[in-house]
């Protein structure tokens, strides 16, 4: 090996370090998240993740109980902190290729850090504004259901709707619009990243891949609102399915599996209660 050579490879070693500790500095804080929410289901608090006690005694219900509005407030912050760490736990790694490929654009940037900081952080914001709205429609469908006398002792209809609802959208032509997008990172960055205004750009790389992460997955983590934002289980066997759709060759053969499976559940539910 001639001396430029020797010197090219160490440029790019040392160029490839700091790029490796921070797509290392992700997975990490993907598994503190997932450590935080089994940590949470099994403290005494672990039925905030079920949307219910809030106004029971202890710190939440005293909170909710003291200010003005804190049955709606309270709960909705809790939430979205139990939300941001399920989509820490469950969706951030599976954005580990579109990470790898910015940092390596961005590597020689003495900001680089903070750049991918500001992707993570526009796909948290995406990601967190869907969980919220989900939030309040749950809410709602649930206060809905209360005043309803038949559907009072049947919730198990609502759940039977989401997983055959999430079992249709597999097949779905935006299901896979989304997903195309998030299968190619490389195209997806060189689409949108110039260097011209690099912190607004990082911001909108992380946003819009959210934006499209949520169009293609939303059917699946809806899911998690029949099974349980605590169940620890259940959210692997998810996040895994997401992660290999989106990120594995073989990923668009879980369609019909996932989708049939899906329905096939929502079937068994249905069956079991009538």
């Amino acid at each position: 090996m001639s001396d430029r050579q020797a010197t090219a490879a160490a440029t790019a070693a040392r160029a490839l370090e700091p790029q490796t500790l921070r797509v290392g500095l992700v997975a990490a804080l993907s598994a503190v998240a997932w450590f935080a929410l089994a940590a949470w289901s099994l403290s005494p608090y672990g039925r905030y993740l079920e949307h219910g006690g809030w106004v029971d005694e202890g710190p939440f219900g005293a909170l909710c109980r003291s200010i003005p509005q804190g049955a709606l407030i309270v709960p909705a912050l809790v939430y979205a902190l139990a939300w941001l760490l399920m989509i820490t736990a469950m969706m951030l790694p599976t954005t580990l290729p579109l990470l790898g490929i910015f940092g390596r654009v961005v590597a020689a940037r003495p900001d680089a850090g903070a750049l991918m900081a500001r992707v993570v952080a526009g796909y948290a914001i995406a990601w967190l504004g869907f969980g919220l709205l989900a939030h309040g429609a749950d809410s709602l469908l649930h206060a809905g259901a209360a005043q309803v006398g038949w559907l009072a002792g049947r919730g198990w209809t609502i759940g039977a709707a989401v997983l055959a609802g999430a079992g249709v959208f597999q097949f779905s032509a935006l299901k896979y619009r989304c997903l195309e997008r998030c299968r190619a990172p490389f195209t997806f960055i060189n689409a949108r990243w110039q260097g011209r205004a690099p912190r607004r750009e990082a911001l909108r790389i992380g946003f819009e891949h959210g934006i499209f992460c949520v169009g293609c997955c939303w059917a699946l983590m809806a899911v998690m609102f029949v099974v349980g934002m605590g169940s620890l289980g259940w959210m692997l066997v998810l996040a895994a399915a997401m992660a290999a759709e989106k990120n594995l060759r073989w990923g668009k053969r879980l369609r019909t599996p996932l989708g049939l499976g899906l329905i096939a559940w929502a079937g068994v539910l249905v069956a079991a209660n009538v």
